[in-house]
């Protein structure tokens, strides 16, 4: 979860709490995923997870029909008109620098599989590796690639999706469905993610094989998460059918409750290739949330977000194991 919901607050909070504590630092400089891992190790003294997108790169595309778009939106909330966006990420070699000078417990990765010499790198230092895994063929190649942890993120998780060796079509399997087929072809402990908000979801993931679970969107609407007020409010009144996957705020599939923005952009060939979406609708994205706009706001989302607490990390961690072992308990 990049774009500051992450906060070190949070971080740390779950890995207090007795969780693994994640720090989202996809977008990240190089010297900003420093000072925040060193923000989270002034919080606590327990492990904590960082995470990166894999190396991605975006074809070339004509941004004006997109940017003419955005310049419509941008006259409403008062802001001056698009530019031509960035078109890459931070370099990840040097993200990867910057992460193994911070030494976190585990690194963790999505869209791909960094090079052989990078995750040889992370474990030369003793620090643990997970890959997602959106099929079974994905998590076959994260096996050989030498992982120690697949997470296996359903269709129902929220934010982007990791597809990477398949169409992506191909890796919209279901999280009941796509756990035990992941468990049964690889060797390795399968974490499972997407659409896990309770101790019930917990439970079944445990029942399904997976050795731990992956929460995103359950946390988002805790007090210490990076979440705007308005996309928290979203969260906690969102419905079952609230969400849709779209390119529309990224240019890469990702899941989140749909608004105008989405609508407008349903099928447009305007839409970006990733990162350079990302960045042309950065400034758009950031001026809807301090205004409260939810229809200009990229509001990510898993499908259970309906399920949403305002609570504490902390809280909401001893919440998780408690209804997780009273589920338990009632099937004995």
């Amino acid at each position: 979860m990049g774009g500051g919901i992450t906060t070190p607050e949070l971080v740390a909070a779950v890995s207090n709490a007795g969780g693994l504590g994640s720090m989202g630092a996809s977008y990240l400089r190089p010297e900003e995923i420093v000072r925040q891992a060193q923000a989270v190790r002034a919080l606590t003294q327990r492990p904590f997870a960082i995470n990166l997108f894999a190396p991605v790169s975006a074809p070339g595309a004509d941004p004006a029909p997109m940017l003419a778009i955005l310049a419509r939106y941008h006259e409403q909330l008062g802001l001056p008109a698009p530019q031509s966006p960035a078109t890459a990420l931070p370099d990840f070699f040097k993200q990867v620098e910057a992460v193994l000078e911070c030494s976190p417990a585990l690194f963790s990765f999505t869209f791909g599989i960094p090079p052989a010499h990078v995750l040889e790198a992370f474990k030369s230092r003793g620090i643990l590796v997970a890959g997602t895994a959106t099929n079974v063929e994905e998590a076959r190649q994260l096996e050989a690639a030498g992982v120690d942890f697949i997470v296996a993120q359903g269709s129902e998780a929220g934010g982007h999706r990791g597809t990477f060796a398949v169409p992506f079509e191909a890796g919209l399997v279901g999280t009941m469905a796509l756990v035990p087929q992941v468990v049964d072809a690889v060797k390795l402990p399968v974490i499972a993610s997407g659409g896990i908000m309770d101790g019930r979801g917990i439970l079944a993931a445990r029942v399904l094989g997976a050795v731990a679970v992956q929460l995103g969107t359950a946390f988002m609407t805790c007090r210490e998460a990076g979440t705007a007020p308005a996309h928290k409010t979203a969260l906690r009144g969102a419905r079952d059918d609230s969400m849709r996957i779209t390119r529309a705020f990224t240019g890469r599939p990702g899941r989140m409750i749909s608004n105008e923005f989405i609508e407008t952009l349903s099928d447009s060939e305007a839409i970006l290739p990733f990162p350079v979406q990302h960045y042309a609708t950065i400034g758009l994205r950031g001026a809807a949330a301090k205004q409260g706009d939810t229809r200009l706001m990229a509001l990510w989302a898993g499908q259970a977000a309906a399920l949403s607490r305002d609570v504490s990390a902390a809280d909401l961690v001893r919440a998780l194991v408690s209804e997780s072992e009273a589920t338990l308990a009632a099937l004995r």
